[in-house]
């Protein structure tokens, strides 16, 4: 059975799971304050919220990739809804921190939802179109991050910080039964054992182009989370900028994500992955570079600083969707492993290039170091861009050969 002969889920389906993965990582981030008091913790444990649940996610990645391909995108994603949805509950009713700490882990289980969502889009859609509909997608990664907090803010105002975790529930029960009637398999051709589909990772492990993809994956992601985590010091220490209008600039970063994703939907189709990949990063590269420029003529303000990384943003937007749908194109019979893979590999370069930029910056060097990371960050993914490029051509000259 081919991918046009597999019954696809409605893209709502997808984009509802790609958003409560996110969502659940930072919608009750308001209610850390209230919750730490409740509890009687310290703001630091409770702040393990976050921390452990971003470690747990990376490596839930690269175990829930390889169970899709063996079980069913469908009965893995079904499994663990229902994981989360007692995990939610659990996390609303606990009363002591560590409990409420085992079920925030538990809670994790949610990044299911992005590794089978890249994984059906690639078993039901050839690799252009699986980049063009995962641009849509990752469009909710986008809108999550910038309504979450704010939605997280009001509930706990109103109802508690617990309403936070009723409404992750909610929302699992609602996932749960949509994917029920509308994620129907789309793994037509599951491993037979795991120990067969082990035998197939070197395949996998082994192909330059998938490591390609996944470098260009990690490191633009990087970019954006060494920015995240430089930006605040620069923006108070050197501009004098609130947290509250801090947040708005990078919400306004995350904007410039949404268009290049929201393009990437409309042309992803009709263009080779490469050259969505390498024009995305080109306008990358050109944000911090613009950003040096100006620090260097003296103008350290607003602009060279949050204005110029917009086009990190949008440059992101153009790159992901293709080398997503890049990544788990190696080798089909292996896209859950891929995707868990290389969603495990962004986790981590996120979490090295935030280390680098915390050791790194100082309210003496901030504004060249921070664009200095960045730039690095962006170079190279447009070096592994350049690298898959190369890949393509040099086997498309031995084919050419090999037919004369």
């Amino acid at each position: 059975m081919t991918a046009s002969t597999v019954t696809a889920p409605r893209l709502a389906t997808l984009v509802l799971l790609t958003a409560l993965s996110v969502l659940s990582l930072n919608m009750f981030l308001p209610s850390l304050p209230n919750m730490a008091r409740d509890f009687g913790a310290d703001y630091a444990l409770v702040n393990l919220s976050v921390a452990g649940y971003l470690g747990i996610t990376a490596l839930l990645q690269l175990i829930v990739g390889p169970m899709s391909d063996r079980f069913g995108r469908r009965r893995v994603g079904l499994v663990a809804l229902s994981i989360y949805i007692v995990a939610s509950v659990g996390c609303a009713l606990s009363t002591d921190i560590w409990l409420f700490l085992t079920f925030r882990v538990a809670q994790g289980i949610i990044v299911t939802g992005w590794v089978v969502s890249l994984a059906v889009i690639r078993d039901t859609s050839p690799p252009n179109e699986a980049a063009s509909r995962i641009g849509y997608v990752t469009m909710a990664m986008a809108i999550a991050p910038m309504l979450g907090p704010t939605l997280g803010g009001v509930l706990d105002e109103l109802f508690g910080w617990r309403a936070n975790f009723w409404t992750f529930a909610g929302l699992g029960v609602i996932a749960w039964l949509i994917c029920w009637f509308d994620l129907h398999e789309t793994n037509t051709s599951p491993s037979m054992t795991f120990a067969k589909q082990f035998r197939d990772f070197p395949h996998l492990f082994r192909s330059r182009r998938f490591w390609g993809y996944a470098l260009c994956i990690a490191s633009s992601t990087g970019a954006f989370f060494s920015f995240v985590s430089g930006a605040p010091l620069v923006a108070q220490s050197i501009l004098s900028v609130s947290p509250a209008t801090l947040g708005i600039y990078i919400g306004i970063i995350t904007a410039g994500f949404m268009v290049g994703s929201f393009l990437s939907g409309r042309f992803a189709s009709r263009t080779e992955l490469t050259t969505m990949m390498i024009i995305g990063r080109v306008a990358a590269c050109c944000g911090p570079l613009a950003g040096l420029a100006l620090f260097a003529a003296g103008f350290v303000n607003v602009f060279s600083l949050f204005g110029v990384v917009v086009l990190v943003g949008f440059g992101n937007g153009l790159t992901m969707p293709s080398a997503n749908a890049g990544a788990l194109s190696v080798r089909p019979q292996l896209a859950g492993s891929a995707a868990g893979l290389t969603g495990a590999l962004t986790v981590g370069a996120g979490a090295v290039l935030t280390s680098i930029t915390g050791a790194v910056i100082s309210p003496q060097n901030a504004p060249y170091a921070l664009h200095g990371i960045m730039l690095t960050a962006t170079a190279i993914g447009l070096a592994a861009a350049l690298y898959v490029l190369t890949i393509d051509r040099r086997e498309r000259r031995t084919a050419t050969a090999d037919a004369a």
